[in-house]
């Protein structure tokens, strides 16, 4: 796992829990593009200086920020009940409240900037989105191999595709919201999707 460069001095960890918390509420209440490092700092109480000594820029405060939600949360983003659509459903659900609550506009703002930035896209892949991404694949790959689930009819990786595709989408377009309802839903068309009994061929083309 990719990790930011500790530079100077030991950290305090209550100094650095207070910058990280900083950076995402900041970030959630007034939008990435207005996060500064001075802002950071003044809201955690530091000196902009001790802010900088350990990340170089907001950037990296915010992926840290994300990993170390994602470690805080781990049980819920890696359930094991027994029952895997009940585990999608509370994986989804605590991704999506966790990005309605305090990390969408970090995730948005992020993947912006990765578009032009080739190691800040590997760096987010690494920390934030690809854990994610395996976590769900994890558990729908578990549901084939206890046969409650098929990936006869559509592969595992699109189906981890649909499912955080839709939640990107509706982030970016903010024309529905990220929620438990739609966490149920993209639940439900997983089942659908993923049946047992859902083999049923390529869909032939249109009639001319």
């Amino acid at each position: 796992m990719d990790e930011t460069p500790v530079r100077g001095r030991p950290r305090s960890e209550t100094a650095r829990r207070a910058v990280l918390d900083a950076a995402l509420e900041l970030c959630r209440s007034s939008g990435y593009q207005a996060l500064t490092m001075k802002g950071i700092a003044e809201k955690a109480g530091v000196g902009r200086q001790t802010v900088y000594r350990w990340w170089p820029a907001k950037q990296d405060v915010l992926i840290d920020a994300l990993r170390d939600l994602a470690l805080l949360r781990a049980e819920q983003l890696n359930p094991e009940t027994g029952d895997t659509l009940s585990d999608v459903r509370m994986l989804l659900d605590a991704t999506f409240s966790l990005t309605t609550a305090l990390t969408g506009n970090a995730l948005v703002g992020l993947m912006a900037e990765a578009q032009h930035d080739p190691e800040l896209s590997r760096r987010l892949q690494g920390t934030v989105i690809g854990p994610r991404r395996q976590a769900l694949r994890d558990l729908l790959a578990r549901g084939v191999a206890g046969g409650e689930l098929s990936d006869a009819a559509m592969s595992l990786d699109l189906a981890v595709d649909f499912a955080f595709g839709t939640m990107w989408y509706r982030l970016i377009s903010h024309h529905a919201p990220v929620d438990s309802e739609l966490a149920g839903q993209i639940t439900a068309a997983l089942a659908e999707l993923l049946r047992p009994d859902a083999a049923r061929g390529p869909v032939p083309p249109p009639a001319d």
